[in-house]
This record gives structure tokens, sequence and C-alpha cells, in this order.
């Protein structure tokens, strides 16, 4: 018999997929909303077919996301419920979705890569944000993902941030603007302009009219490989270096570093990865990143190093209690 660890890596691949299943046919919403019920229960009550949700319950209770009981029934575990939840805030479900029904498919470039390089497979390809933001679902699939991502650690990263006395922020790929509003939320005085590509604009105007927040959250359209960033007096990065290589993410930050008022600060929010190279969700996502987009995630000392050539000083990190973290730099 393997070991467990060596289990959970080789059967992983169907634990991943029976939790897209069971939330997808509204499996974990049910045993959430009804509590603990039989597969045979649960089958009837959605009308699916009950023999196959018995299977993946079965992968789900194995790895703990589920609990089944000496009769059979399954309910979601305590500790797992808020993630699968999707009216609470931390739910995980549309960033689930994108990673199997979008990077499972391109995982398979791994192969030629390592045959290849990934310039060569590459070259014919568009470019990243061309494939994701490729059309409307697929915008809004990438956009809910990054939402579900980011939202909840964003209000923990924006206290981090200490933006009292901040009036102008600008969030560098802000997207449906999770930041953003965790930001306005915290800091009655902060405006925010979410500086991102032409497609995004709906999807924040969105934001901004179901949150109520009027004139303090706005939209400036761009392209951060050719447009001047807009002037603030802090610019702000979230899961964006991530996706360059060094080259463009030091010419991004000395944009920044033009755009930032005299004394302001720029903010980078990221996975960070351990000097040892752990843990597991910034290597796996690092190797997301290889075949999604054109970057990998880095050290905070790589992120620091990045700021100082760019110009800025007292370069800080603070680590959040998720996966997100937080290095600041000051221009002089």
């Amino acid at each position: 018999m393997a070991p467990g660890t060596l289990d959970n890596v080789v059967y992983g691949l169907f634990s991943t997929h029976a939790l897209h299943l069971a939330d997808r046919h509204g499996v974990l919403a049910h045993l959430i909303e009804r509590g603990p019920s039989s597969a045979a229960e649960t089958a009837a009550a959605l009308t699916i077919d009950a023999e196959t949700l018995e299977r993946l319950l079965l992968v789900l209770a194995a790895v703990s996301v589920v609990e089944r009981d000496a009769d059979g029934r399954y309910r979601v575990a305590e500790e797992t419920a808020p993630f699968l939840d999707s009216r609470d805030p931390r739910y995980l479900g549309g960033f689930v979705d994108h990673l199997v029904t979008n990077t499972t498919g391109q995982l398979t470039r791994l192969h030629h890569y390592l045959e290849r390089g990934k310039e060569a497979v590459d070259a014919a390809l568009p470019s990243p944000f061309e494939t994701i933001y490729r059309d409307e679902e697929a915008t809004e699939s990438f956009l809910r993902a990054m939402w579900q991502l980011s939202f909840e650690p964003s209000k923990e990263l924006a206290g981090l941030a200490g933006l009292d006395g901040t009036r102008r922020l600008v969030d560098v790929g802000g997207a449906s603007g999770a930041f953003a509003v965790a930001a306005l939320d915290r800091y009655p005085e902060l405006r925010v302009t979410v500086f991102d590509l032409p497609e995004v604009g709906t999807h924040l105007e969105r934001t901004r009219d179901a949150r109520g927040l009027g004139d303090r959250l706005g939209f400036a359209a761009g392209d951060f490989f050719r447009d001047p960033l807009p002037a603030a007096d802090c610019v702000s990065f979230g899961y964006i270096l991530s996706d360059w290589e060094d080259d463009f993410c030091l010419e991004l930050l000395r944009k920044a570093h033009k755009a930032c008022a005299s004394g302001g600060r720029v903010l980078i929010m990221e996975r960070l990865f351990d000097e040892d190279g752990g843990p597991l969700p910034t290597a796996a996502m690092n190797l997301s990143m290889h075949v999604e987009t054109r970057g990998r995630h880095r050290t905070a000392a790589e992120y620091t190093a990045l700021l100082e050539e760019a110009g800025f000083t007292d370069c800080v990190t603070r680590r959040s209690s998720w996966d997100k973290h937080l290095v600041i730099g000051s221009r002089p």
C-alpha cells in the first residue's frame, strides 16, 4: 500500500472532480441546508442518479470534505462548510470550477514544455488575457473566481495596509473590485480607481452599483503594457505580478513609482513562497501560472528586490492568515 501522502497525490484528480460535480449539481447546498441525508434521498430531491452520487460522496468522505455516519447519511464537514456554501463570502466553488473547466485542460501542455520549453510551445498562442477574456462567459467565470479567491483575504489585507490618511488608491488589474471594495468598506475617506482592460468595466460597474459605492469607486480603462497608470497616493497590485516575468514586473513597478505621489506607497498582494519552496497551494498555483500566464510566484525577498530596483524604499512584508500576503514599498 502506498503512503497516505502519495495516495493524496495519485487520487487527488478524483477528489477535485467529485467536489466540482457535487457543487455544480447542488449536492453540497442540499446537505448544508437540509442536514444529514443519504445519497438516495439527496438524489431523489435533486433528480440525479443515486449510484453515481453515492460513489462521488464516498470519495469526498474519504478526504474528509463530507462525513458519513453509521446509517450511510452524509453531511458537509463543519470546517469545510463555509468554503462550500455559495451564500458565504468564503465560497470557493467558482475557483474550483475555473480549475476544472479551464486550468486542467491546459496542464497537458506541461509535457510539451518539458520537451521543447514554454517559449517554443506557446509561440503561436494568443496572450494570456486574450484567452481569459475571450468572450463574455469566460470573462464572467474568471472574474467570479478571482472575487472568491480575493474578497475575504482583502478585508484583512486592507487592514494590514494601513490606509488611514490615503485619499486616492489605484488598484491595477483590480478586476471586479474585490480589494477596492474591502478597502472602501474599511476607510470611509478613501476613493479607489480600478485600472483594467475595457472588458472589465461593466463588471466593476455592477459591483459599484450593488454595493452603493457611487463615485467612491471608479474605473479607468487601459492596458498597462502601453498606458501610464493614473496618479495616486497608493498603487496596489493583487495577483498581478505573478502573471508576468521579472523584466515586465520591474517595468510595471517603475510605472507605479511615476504614478505614486511623493511619500506614497505601492502594495503587492500575492501568494508567497517560503524559503523552502512551500506551501502546497503556492507551489500548485505556481505551476498553473506556467500554463495560464507568463509569470510565477515569488518569495517576499524577490518582491522586495524588484521594489527596490524600481526605486521604492523601506520595504516591509506583512503576512495574513490567508494564502495571500502583502509586500509594501514606499516612494521617497
